[in-house]
């Protein structure tokens, strides 16, 4: 079975305001990121998302991406579109047009998991549907904000014919899989960390994730 290491970043540079807490923790240096990608760019089976829609995401990740050749794949919020901080639905069409992907992080960066109905139609379907008007390209992937889900959470978004559907499990992703595992970077982490991810350094506490991604698809 082929399976693929896939890395999840937030923000590049510095978090000058957090929009709540904590986000500062998921922001890396600019420095960091550049090492981070000539890692990926060397390893044969890896893949890159970007969660939360900052602009970090258009002013510094793309012409990083553009100049090792990578792609990835763009998870923004359809409630920040008009933002400052964040991407703008020109950012996006940018982003498209360079051969990046556009995917779903939802409406307001609120857990999908024990959401209403009401929430549900709202991040879940209204926010794709904003997204793909304002990027101009079809949304068929979604990332789960703050990485919890359970049962519940799936079946809706299998409901909404969603194609692939990312978390944050910290482990390798089965090739062809609907729900899709991630490492998501955090401003803690060394450029040589991800190297040791990418060279699955990690196999034991991979076990652990999977199983617990397993207990929660069915809670």
């Amino acid at each position: 079975m082929s399976t693929t290491t896939l890395l999840c970043f937030h923000g590049i540079g510095t978090c000058r305001e957090e929009r709540e807490p904590g986000e500062s923790r998921y922001w890396v240096t600019q420095d960091a990121f550049q090492r981070m990608l000539d890692e990926v760019a060397d390893a044969p089976r890896a893949g890159l998302s970007f969660d939360d829609g900052n602009r970090s995401d258009v002013d510094i990740a793309l012409p990083a991406l553009e100049e090792r050749g990578l792609t990835a794949t763009f998870f923004a919020l359809a409630g920040r579109l008009d933002d400052p901080a964040s991407l703008s639905a020109g950012d996006l069409r940018a982003l498209a047009g360079a051969g990046m992907r556009i995917g779903s992080h939802g409406w307001r960066h609120i857990p999908w998991h024990g959401m209403s109905d009401a929430d549900a139609q709202r991040e879940i379907v209204d926010a794709r549907a904003a997204l793909a008007e304002a990027g101009g390209t079809p949304v068929t992937e979604a990332a789960l904000p703050l990485g919890r889900y359970g049962r519940r959470t799936l079946h809706r978004l299998r409901a909404a014919s969603y194609e692939a559907v990312y978390s944050s499990d910290r482990f390798p992703a089965r090739d062809g899989a609907w729900l899709r595992p991630r490492y998501s970077v955090t401003a803690s982490d060394p450029p040589a960390s991800v190297r040791r991810i990418l060279l699955g350094r990690f196999r034991l506490e991979e076990r652990r994730n999977a199983l617990a991604s397993a207990v929660k698809r069915l809670r």
